[in-house]
C-alpha cells in the first residue's frame, strides 16, 4: 500500500515537472537573483582539467553561460549547436562556458570528449545555482554582455537561431 502510494506521488511529481518544462521551454525569463541587466554574479569553479575558472576574467567578451548535465536530454541536443556557435563567433569575442550540474566530473569528461566540446566546462554546485536565481531545471542559459551584465536568461532548450540572435546583438 505504501509502495503504491509512493509510486503515485512520484508519477504525479514527474507529471508536474514535465508540464513545467514544456510550459517554460525556451522562454526568456528573469530570476530573482540573476536579473536581466544586472551584473552576472562572479564565481571561481574547477574546470575538468583541475584548473580554476573565474567568470570575471572573461569581462570584455560576450559570454553564453550554459547550465547543463550529461543526463539531460535537451542539454545533449543543445551542446552540438553550442559547439558550432563557439566556432563561428569565437574570433568576434564570444566565449561559451558550460556549468555542469552533474554530481561527479567523470561522466562529464567522457561527454566532453565524445561531443568534442570546444569551450571550458566547470563543475557547478548548489551555491552557483542559487547565485543565478536557482537552477530548477536544465538547461538554463545566460547571455552576458561585454560589460558583464546579463542580457537574457533562457530556461529550457532554446532554439539555436534565438541564441545566435542574442549573441550577435551583443558582439
Amino acid at each position: 500500500m505504501a509502495s503504491r502510494r509512493r509510486i503515485l506521488i512520484g508519477a504525479g511529481l514527474l507529471f508536474v515537472a514535465v508540464g513545467v518544462y514544456v510550459g517554460f521551454r525556451g522562454r526568456i525569463v528573469t530570476g530573482p537573483t540573476a536579473k536581466q541587466h544586472s551584473v552576472a554574479p562572479d564565481f571561481s569553479l574547477p574546470q575538468l582539467n583541475g584548473q580554476s575558472l573565474q567568470l570575471s576574467t572573461y569581462r570584455g567578451k560576450v559570454v553564453l553561460l550554459d547550465f547543463w548535465a550529461t543526463w539531460c536530454t535537451p542539454c545533449r541536443e543543445e551542446i552540438p549547436h553550442l559547439v558550432e556557435l563557439q566556432n563561428k563567433y569565437h574570433d568576434q569575442g564570444l566565449q561559451i562556458i558550460g556549468v555542469s550540474m552533474d554530481d561527479s566530473p567523470d561522466p562529464v569528461r567522457e561527454f566532453y570528449q565524445r561531443f568534442q566540446m570546444n569551450y571550458p566546462v566547470v563543475m557547478g554546485n548548489a551555491e552557483i545555482g542559487e547565485l543565478y536565481g536557482g537552477v530548477l531545471g536544465l538547461p538554463i542559459a545566460f547571455v552576458i554582455g561585454r560589460d558583464g551584465r546579463i542580457s537574457v536568461k533562457h530556461i529550457g532548450a532554446a532554439d539555436v537561431s534565438v541564441l545566435e540572435q542574442d549573441i550577435k546583438a551583443l558582439l
